[in-house]
Parts: C-alpha cells; sequence; structure tokens
C-alpha cells in the first residue's frame, strides 16, 4: 500500500457491532412463520448482502413469500436485538483513529432504518463522516456504495482501506481496487477471505487496531 490512509470504511454486522447470532436467530424465526427450513450456516452465508438480495438466495423458489419473511424477520430483529452491542474494544478503536484525523465510515448491507437504529444506540452518530445502506445504494459486493462514500470523502480509493468480516466486503473492495482488511471473528473464514487478497486478517478488534493504527502513524511518518 503506497498511499497515505485518509479513510477506513468499516463493515457493521460482524465487523463492529456484535449481532450475527442475532441476526441467525431472527432470519430462522421468520423462515420458521412461513415453513422455509434454514440451516446456521445457511443464514450466516448471506450475511452483508442487502435484504433484497437475502431472500433471492436464501427462499429462491417462493418470491411470493419474500415480503412477509422479511418483515418476519425485520421485526423479530428489532423485538430482540437489544443487548447487541459493538464487540469490547471497538468503541476505543474508532476513538483512537479519529483523534489521528482519519476520516472513518460505514458501508453496510443493512437498510438506513436499522443503520440509523443501532447507530443511535451505539450514539455513535457523530464519529463516522457517511454511512452507506444498501437500501439506498447497490448490495455488496457491487462497488457503488465505496465510490459514492470516496465521492462525499474526496479520498482516492488508495487512501482507504474497507474493513470487512465477509467476502462481499472485501469483494467490493477488489472490485474498486481499494486496500482491504479481513476480520475473522465475524461470518466467513480465513480461508475465503484469504481468497480477496486483504492486506491483513484480524482475529480480534485488538488486532485490527493494531493494524490500522500502523497504517495511520505510517501516514504521519511520511
Amino acid at each position: 500500500m503506497n498511499s497515505p490512509v485518509k479513510l477506513v470504511i468499516f463493515d457493521w454486522d460482524g465487523t463492529l457491532f456484535d449481532s450475527v447470532s442475532q441476526i441467525v436467530a431472527s432470519l430462522q424465526f421468520a423462515a420458521k412463520q412461513f415453513h422455509q427450513p434454514l440451516t446456521d450456516a445457511d443464514a450466516k452465508s448471506i450475511i452483508g448482502l442487502g435484504l433484497p438480495e437475502v431472500a433471492k438466495r436464501l427462499f429462491p423458489n417462493v418470491p411470493e413469500l419474500h415480503a412477509g419473511i422479511l418483515q418476519s424477520y425485520s421485526d423479530h430483529y428489532v423485538a430482540n436485538s437489544t443487548d447487541n452491542a459493538w464487540f469490547t474494544g471497538v468503541a476505543e478503536m474508532l476513538a483512537e483513529l479519529k483523534a489521528q484525523g482519519v476520516k472513518l465510515a460505514v458501508a453496510t448491507g443493512k437498510s438506513r432504518k436499522g443503520l440509523d437504529r443501532v447507530l443511535a444506540q451505539t450514539e455513535s452518530q457523530d464519529i463516522f463522516e457517511i454511512t452507506r445502506a444498501a437500501s439506498e445504494t447497490k448490495s455488496k459486493p457491487d462497488p457503488l456504495m465505496l465510490a459514492e462514500i470516496l465521492a462525499a470523502t474526496h479520498v482516492k480509493a488508495s487512501e482507504a482501506i474497507m474493513v470487512g468480516d465477509t467476502s462481499y466486503d472485501l469483494e467490493m473492495a477488489r472490485n474498486i481496487d481499494m486496500p482491504r482488511i479481513g476480520v475473522s471473528y465475524g461470518v466467513h473464514t480465513v480461508e475465503t477471505l484469504a481468497q480477496f487478497e486483504p492486506l491483513a486478517i484480524a482475529h480480534d478488534v485488538q488486532a485490527l487496531h493494531q493494524l490500522l493504527m500502523a497504517k495511520v502513524q505510517w501516514k504521519q511518518a511520511i
């Protein structure tokens, strides 16, 4: 990576926010209401995609049920996710990066309504320069949301890092030639993440914090 780091873009669920188990539980609850089988592995596999893409992948044979399944999922998730929070160390990592003058952003498969709710829950609206949700742009791995973030922050792709826990995050970044870091404590395996040539794969938030600060400190030293 030959350019200074000016911007770090984070995925939300499974990267900053400890919500994967609740997403899986809510998807399985919704599927059961409509008599659709859904394994843990299949439910986890689509985390990171926009909700319409989730329905198409998980329930391709019953498009007439998609709206009902997604509404049931959303209702269950909201009603049962009050204990979800940032992973330990995330608040400190974001605060230190921001104190170093690095711009922060979010690129997520959540809906805008869902993202606004968790931003309020974590009182983090003012931490991020910009946030983009799948409901207002194209779903990952299309790089449109990254292009929109870059345009809004006036940063080049080579001056940013995308951080995520899924292949969708890393593929999205690769599609726009943006450096990327994977995290293995979320959804996808190290082997899956490695296919998309990340700068590194962090196994916990502390390691991620150190990796990002090393990039920032390199920026300050040049």
